[in-house]
């Protein structure tokens, strides 16, 4: 398979091979230019290093060939002196690994089995168990379970610490290597011993391998409301179409919840047109870094600028979600309503090398910028009203209470022949399929919480 082509953007730090885990990837964007296409605005300026980093002082070339004969030098050295066999090209392979990975967490190299396998994965969905991953603070950590997926059911959750994979400790373990113990055939298990935040010993997960596929958007009316709930689970090429056509679906519309909890990213082009549909002009996000600084704008469309938005947030929420709550945020164009989140801002760029091009450097190249010029990196989005996960407390205020307009709607349902009963429940069961009702409200105080907030803004817009 030639994937000599494939040379596209990594979001803020989600490895393509974390990622993988999880069942779903990134579309391949071969250039910033495929955002112009979209109506995006990208605008490429020369930059001044200067201004972006304090660089070193250059090598003259006699340093530079110096510091090269010593790389030479050593090679050498492995190769003749090592107890084991070892060519100079394994050693060189080895070397360049173990550069990048000494650059950050993020930057890899991918040998041909890695560069075919990134291409494979991020076109169509695989066994796995369903999560991404990232470095915190040093540590193997869970960004996401994915929606539905085995790790999901199991119980892991955004912030969970990775100690074991079956029994190998993940100290000093590569992203990549996880990656590759975690997942595997549909029906194996995989055992992870995972460190979580109030409780006082390690946890200890079983998880079946399963395929995994995401439903990336999810748009319903919220029960006894006029606002629209959306559910953007991961940025994959379709989202803005789909947010669009579902809102539009509603009706009438006084309000929307964005739900971006557990989101890990996706496709920056996505994050960007997301953003356009509720901001009318303006920078979304800037990256700077040693060969760029870039400017992506939103396409100026802004078809639901005049509707309140409440957008919620959680550890869980990487990337392209960061950048879409903080635009947002930034913007005053939104409330945002739950915990912070993950804080991942750098940007990852696939570099093919070699005769065939079939293996790769992934290289950070850039970080993100919001529109104030604040970055995300190790920081991530706050929110403007702080709401811990859980259920909503059941008091005597919060009781859920049948009407007298509950009766009788009950009392005339009973005047309907079986036909039209027949017909009723399966108009029902397709309604609650499409409605988030006031039962799945009770039980999640984030959601609660943001609907809340737009009730708010209705009666102070109205006053």
């Amino acid at each position: 398979m030639k994937v000599r082509n494939l040379n596209f953007y990594m979001l803020s730090g989600i490895l393509s091979s974390a990622l993988i885990i999880g069942g779903f990837g990134i579309s391949q964007t071969n250039s910033i230019d495929s955002l112009s296409q979209e109506n995006y605005i990208a605008v490429a300026q020369q930059q001044d290093n200067t201004n972006v980093q304090q660089k070193k002082k250059k090598l003259t070339q006699a340093e530079r060939d110096r510091a090269m004969q010593k790389f030479v030098a050593a090679i050498n050295i492995v190769e003749n002196s090592y107890v084991n066999d070892i060519d100079a090209n394994e050693i060189i392979e080895k070397a360049i690994s173990g550069m990048l990975s000494n650059l950050d967490a993020h930057s890899a190299y991918l040998t041909k089995k890695d560069y075919e396998d990134l291409h494979t994965k991020t076109n169509g969905s695989f066994s796995g168990i369903g999560i991404t991953v990232g470095m915190k603070d040093g540590a193997l950590t869970v960004i996401a379970p994915l929606d539905d997926t085995p790790a999901k059911k199991v119980g892991l959750k955004s912030g969970d610490i990775i100690l074991k994979i079956d029994d190998k400790p993940t100290i000093d373990m590569k992203i990549d290597q996880a990656v590759s113990l975690m997942k595997g055939k549909r029906g194996t298990k995989v055992v992870l011993t995972i460190i979580r935040t109030g409780e006082t010993k390690p946890l200890r997960f079983e998880i079946k391998r399963d395929e995994v596929k995401i439903r990336s958007t999810f748009v319903s009316k919220i029960e006894e409301t006029n606002y629209a709930y959306v559910r953007v689970a991961t940025f994959d090429k379709n989202v803005t179409q789909e947010v669009k056509k579902g809102l539009k679906q509603i009706g009438k519309l006084e309000g929307i919840v964005l739900d971006l909890r557990g989101n890990p990213g996706g496709l920056l082009d996505q994050a960007i047109s997301l953003v356009s549909l509720f901001v009318k002009g303006g920078v979304v996000v800037s990256e700077r870094g040693k060969i760029e600084n870039i400017e992506l704008k939103t396409s100026g469309n802004a078809e639901f600028l005049n509707f309140p938005l409440v957008v919620l947030v959680n550890a869980g929420s990487a990337s392209a979600s960061e950048i879409v709550a903080g635009a947002l945020q930034d913007y005053k164009r939104a409330v945002i309503v739950g915990e912070s989140t993950f804080g991942k801002g750098s940007v990852q760029k696939i570099f093919p090398f070699g005769k065939e091009a079939n293996e790769a450097l992934k290289l950070t190249i850039a970080k993100y910028y919001l529109p104030t010029g604040r970055s995300i990196q190790a920081v991530g989005i706050k929110p403007d009203i702080i709401v811990a996960e859980g259920e909503v407390p059941i008091g005597p205020e919060n009781q859920l209470e049948f009407k007298e307009a509950d009766l009788k709607r009950h009392l005339k349902n009973e005047l309907l022949n079986e036909t039209s009963k027949e017909d009723t429940k399966s108009n029902k069961s397709e309604s609650d399929n499409k409605t988030i009702t006031q039962e799945i409200i009770m039980k999640d105080i984030q959601l609660k919480s943001a609907i809340d907030v737009l009730k708010t803004w209705n009666v102070v817009k109205v006053k």
